[in-house]
């Protein structure tokens, strides 16, 4: 418990020296009250915005107590409702609120028009043996990357009639849709998960009073995201090598062998929510109906990035750097530049508008929905995110108490010179996979530990790309328990998707889940921590991986 207790908080380091530095010296160890609190409520109630909201509340209560122990409760609620307004009326947060919101509601309307589902039957046609339909459904997932409900809840159906019929097991392909959901939007440059991270970055370095690209800093986390780089890479294998081992194995087996799918007693999840992104019986099928949306989204961000980086450079204080955008607009240097000095937050809900824009004019004028009935589908899309922005709202509170608390303060002056730095990454994925798997929330785990790592990096050694990796140890982390927590949402709107026993699903990829975190550990994290290049690191965890499936692995008969 040592170990949770020194790194579930983390904030405020030097940005508000004074306030941060008296509260930490004055309420010592209770600094920890309120990531302690937010963690052990979200194990037990597996509630995140419940666990949130009592941790925040816990910390405002230290901050209002002064002689009067019953006023305090009344002052520590209203200064919680004022820390969340000030977060909402903060420009980027709203930004990142609304770009994940608008982003929802293309992807309803994508679905909506048949855009996904008429890519993945084209991709459906080329699968001719298992090997083929594994890879496949894997292409499928990947390109689906924009979200992960969507992917769960798109792939799966599409491709089950496939696989029953080339005698692959359920449980094989839930495994395979679900490795592709929340691993794959988790790492996508645009995706409904950017923003939160983004986001959640931002904040985190704002603690240290350092001002920081935050899309810059989570595009160069990717290389060390090693859970879910290498769990896209076992399943590639996999489907490569046709091996199996555990309860996986004996589930091919089965269904090679003797055409069952399914176990005998096997209870399968059917998905009520797939048919809400169903198009209508009448709707032609086109491909482009997915593509020319999501590529807008796309291109509309990239040209975004640089357009508001290239002006936020020509009106700055930098007469060199924008003598450079001036000689060679195109040149890798200003693209860099201009993207790192672009506003995310801003671009990406630009982007996002406009590619409703483009989805709604595209189904009008085809006439698959009328633009009232396609206004409410994108509503319809925006609000199953709403809870994402409740979630941000109440982590960017958590933050912001946690550092005005000085619990930063705290914890960086008790272990910054007592903890090896090459350990700390490796510390932060084990906790952050331990509470995502425990809560079944990704975001959760994220907006807990994210404030807190920073700080502690920061403290430990300031170094750039040591704070990196560890910042993509938090995200990778909190993967794990998405992607394979029985009571995490992707997990069963895997099983839904697949119609596959959702107790089997999590029992045969449980087993690969742990592989492939042991692996990240052993081969990424402590390795990189220990001062090894992430270029050589990368692909060598991605041989291992490789390795120990055809190494422990055994081939399923045909």
């Amino acid at each position: 418990m040592t170990v949770v207790a020194f790194l579930i908080p983390t904030i405020a380091l030097g940005a508000e020296a004074d306030p941060a530095v008296e509260n930490s010296q004055r309420w010592g160890l209770l600094t920890l009250l309120p990531p302690l609190l937010a963690i052990a409520l979200a194990f037990f109630s597996k509630n995140v915005v419940l666990s949130l909201f009592l941790g925040a509340l816990s910390g405002t209560f230290l901050l209002s107590l002064q002689a009067n122990i019953f006023s305090a409760f009344w002052d520590s609620f209203l200064l919680l409702v004022s820390k969340i307004l000030n977060s909402l009326a903060d420009p980027w947060n709203a930004g990142i609120i609304l770009q994940v919101l608008v982003i929802g509601g293309v992807i309803a309307l994508v679905g909506k028009m048949g855009g996904a589902k008429a890519i993945a039957l084209s991709l459906a046609h080329k699968s001719k043996t298992p090997r083929s339909a594994q890879l496949v459904t894997f292409l499928m997932g990947i390109f689906i990357f924009f979200d992960d409900y969507a992917n769960s809840l798109i792939v799966g159906p599409i491709m089950r009639p496939v696989t029953d019929k080339l005698r692959i097991s359920r449980e094989k392909l839930a495994f395979i849709v679900d490795s592709t959901a929340a691993p794959i939007a988790g790492i996508a440059l645009i995706s409904t998960w950017i923003g939160y991270e983004v986001g959640l970055i931002k904040d985190a370095y704002r603690s240290l009073g350092i001002e920081v690209n935050a899309y810059n800093i989570f595009v160069s986390t990717i290389p060390y995201r090693f859970y879910n780089i290498l769990a896209l890479t076992f399943i590639f294998f996999s489907a490569l090598f046709l091996r199996e081992f555990g309860p996986m194995l004996r589930a091919e087996v089965r269904a090679r062998t003797t055409g069952k799918v399914l176990a005998a007693d096997a209870k399968p999840m059917i998905s009520s929510e797939a048919t809400e992104l169903e198009p209508k019986e009448t709707t032609k099928l086109s491909v482009w109906n997915g593509i020319i949306p999501i590529a807008v989204l796309i291109v509309g961000a990239f040209l975004g990035f640089y357009f508001n980086g290239y002006h936020a450079i020509m009106g700055g204080d930098d007469p060199d750097l924008a003598q450079v955008l001036i000689n060679a607009p195109l040149s890798f240097v200003s693209i860099r530049e201009t993207f790192g000095a672009s506003d995310a937050s801003v671009v990406l809900f630009q982007a996002a508008v406009f590619a409703s824009i483009v989805a709604i004019g595209m189904g009008v004028i085809k006439r698959i929905f009328t633009l009232s009935e396609a206004i409410d589908t994108w509503i319809h899309g925006m609000k199953s995110l709403l809870i994402t922005g409740v979630i941000l709202l109440l982590a960017w509170s958590l933050s912001s108490v946690m550092r005005e608390l000085g619990t930063a303060n705290y914890l960086v002056s008790k272990l910054s010179n007592t903890l090896p730095a090459f350990i700390l990454p490796t510390i932060i994925f084990v906790l952050g996979a331990v509470i995502s798997f425990a809560t079944g929330t990704s975001y959760g785990t994220m907006g807990i530990l994210m404030p807190l790592t920073i700080p502690l990096a920061h403290a430990i050694s300031p170094v750039e790309s040591y704070i990196i990796m560890n910042v993509g140890a938090v995200l990778t982390g909190a993967i794990f328990g998405d992607h394979c927590s029985p009571i995490s949402d992707t997990t069963i709107l895997s099983s839904m998707g697949s119609a596959c026993d959702h107790i089997d699903h999590v029992k045969t990829q449980a087993t690969y889940a742990l592989t492939i975190a042991g692996i990240s550990i052993l081969f990424g994290y402590l390795l990189v921590g220990l001062g090894l290049k992430v270029y050589i690191v990368l692909p060598l965890a991605m041989g291992v991986t490789g390795l120990v499936l055809y190494l422990f692995g055994k081939p399923v008969p045909n």
